[in-house]
């Protein structure tokens, strides 16, 4: 039923459009937060918890280094 100033549901209609933009403009939102994530280079830098040793290791199983480079490196940092 319409009442005054064209507000449907009995005054209801305005929560509901204003909930329906921010439904639309949230989602917009976190699609477009989804689809171009930020990259600030977090996930190249080793965590505060791994030690020298296993950053090593993880290069050699990389294949980042040779056995030579990964044997000189490790007495290095073990000596």
């Amino acid at each position: 039923m319409m009442t005054g100033f064209g507000m449907g549901f009995g005054g209801f209609g305005f929560i509901f459009m204003a909930l329906f933009w921010i439904v639309i403009i949230g989602g917009g939102i976190w699609l477009l937060s989804n689809l171009f994530p930020k990259n600030n280079g977090s996930q190249s830098r080793p965590s505060d918890n791994e030690s020298a040793v296993d950053i090593l290791k993880q290069r050699y199983a990389r294949g980042e280094l040779t056995k030579e480079e990964y044997e000189a490196m490790r007495y290095d940092l073990e000596n």
